[in-house]
């Protein structure tokens, strides 16, 4: 459906308050210059949005501009960007996740050629292109693996270091559950599939299947995914939800924050998640308590697989905004990435490593394991993800791997979803 018409109906519905996490403020200490122009920054990280605010305040502050930070919820960015965009008052700072996302979105997105921020890059690699013009910049690269407490690690009688396979990761995971009782925790954490933490199988998991089609096929997209790595799709998500704190029928309804909260209280050695995390797991660890291992699946030469790195989070400024609005939205993005303030709060609140010329490193110790394992060779995993051809895919794969670990659906179903709904919606999203 093309964007325009997608927007013309989502005119006629009513956004509900309850969508956002966080709103704006209006600055403290000096008042908002009326000539100066204004930011509405619509936020694509739940996570990140206390930090959010805070530095939205603290640029109000320092320059009387006025700053809105808007957070949507959890998997309801693109409805949320698209009520938005439909008002008169529409955010002038947005993301999109990609080449796919910006199929959507290019006609509003500025190009970006000439402005500071896009100059300020360290490489055009973090740039989003349409032809020759800069439609969007990635505004932070993260990784995800398997967040891994080691001191339980440990107690079970381990190390990372005897985990370097999918083998060996499934053995240590069966033998954790043999022992759950003598041991008190899990091996993994529930692998929830409500909306808030389904992402991180349905896109984070499913990325790994990909990316080795990709691979065989020397591909970077395609139109038709065949679902070579099915099988071994199958085998990671059959010992996550076999081998965790709860029984796979009741993932339906476990959230990002009981998964969160099972590995802060030590319930479970094993979390798959992402660098953006390392501020809330950091709060109930030491460093040397928290290791990132990669997500083995069984394919390619595992000994020397790395973490997945990349990047969904590209800026877009909305080219329809008033042009003031416009000035003060790129003078605001490149105050986020090369003042001390800006590029500290992305770097320590948010964990975000930003690829700028000014930005300041991070301590965040995933983020280091990385660096870690690029630098003795390791295979860096990219987020092939972003070339997912929907939402709607996501959703109905989410569907049917919830009915799986349920008992009420089959693996076929999940292949179905896979490659049928690949299909299906790369052709809906490519029709003229």
């Amino acid at each position: 459906m093309k964007l325009k018409k997608v927007l013309a109906l989502t005119m006629v519905a009513t956004m509900a308050v309850g969508a956002f996490v966080g709103c704006g403020s209006k600055g403290e200490g000096k008042s908002a210059k009326s000539d100066s122009g204004k930011v509405y920054y619509l936020n694509f990280k739940p996570e990140a949005d206390e930090a959010w605010q805070a530095l939205a305040k603290e640029y109000t502050k320092e320059t009387g501009v006025n700053v809105t930070v808007v957070t949507a919820a959890s998997n309801k960015y693109e409805e949320t960007l698209m009520a938005e965009m439909s008002k008169s008052e529409a955010p002038t700072l947005f993301h999109v996740n990609g080449p796919v996302g910006l199929k959507n979105w290019k006609d509003y997105a500025l190009d970006l050629s000439d402005s500071d921020v896009y100059k300020n890059l360290n490489g055009d690699e973090y740039a989003l292109k349409d032809g020759d013009e800069v439609k969007g910049i990635a505004m932070a690269v993260e990784t995800y693996g398997i967040i891994t407490n080691t001191k339980l690690l440990q107690e079970a009688g381990y190390t990372v270091d005897d985990i370097q396979s999918f083998d060996d990761l499934k053995k240590v995971a069966e033998d954790i559950t043999a022992r759950k009782d003598q041991l008190g925790f899990a091996a993994f954490t529930s692998a929830g599939m409500d909306d808030s933490s389904d992402w991180r199988f349905k896109t984070h998991l499913s990325n790994l299947p990909i990316y080795f089609e990709y691979e065989a096929e020397n591909e970077t997209s395609t139109d038709a995914i065949k679902g070579t790595y099915l099988d071994n799709y199958k085998n990671i998500y059959d010992l996550y939800i076999n081998n965790s704190t709860c029984d796979p029928k009741e993932l339906s309804s476990k959230t990002s924050e009981d998964t969160l909260n099972e590995f802060r209280e030590g319930k479970a050695v094993f979390y798959q998640n992402g660098s953006w995390e390392y501020g809330n797991v950091a709060k109930a660890f030491k460093d040397d308590e928290l290791k990132m291992i990669p997500i083995y699946i069984g394919v390619g030469d595992e000994k020397n697989q790395g973490l997945c790195t990349g990047t969904e989070n590209y800026w877009c400024v909305n080219s329809a905004a008033d042009e003031k609005d416009i000035q003060a939205t790129l003078d605001f993005m490149n105050w986020c990435v090369s003042s001390d303030k800006g590029t500290t709060a992305m770097a320590d609140d948010m964990g975000f490593v930003i690829p700028f010329k000014d930005a300041k490193d991070t301590d965040n110790v995933f983020v280091q394991k990385d660096k870690e394992l690029q630098a003795a060779g390791k295979t860096t995993i990219p987020w092939d993800f972003t070339t997912i051809p929907s939402e709607q895919w996501k959703a109905d794969l989410s569907s049917a791997l919830t009915a799986y670990a349920a008992g009420t659906g089959s693996w076929d179903d999940v292949k179905t979803a896979f490659v049928d709904g690949w299909a299906k919606e790369y052709k809906a999203a490519n029709q003229e």
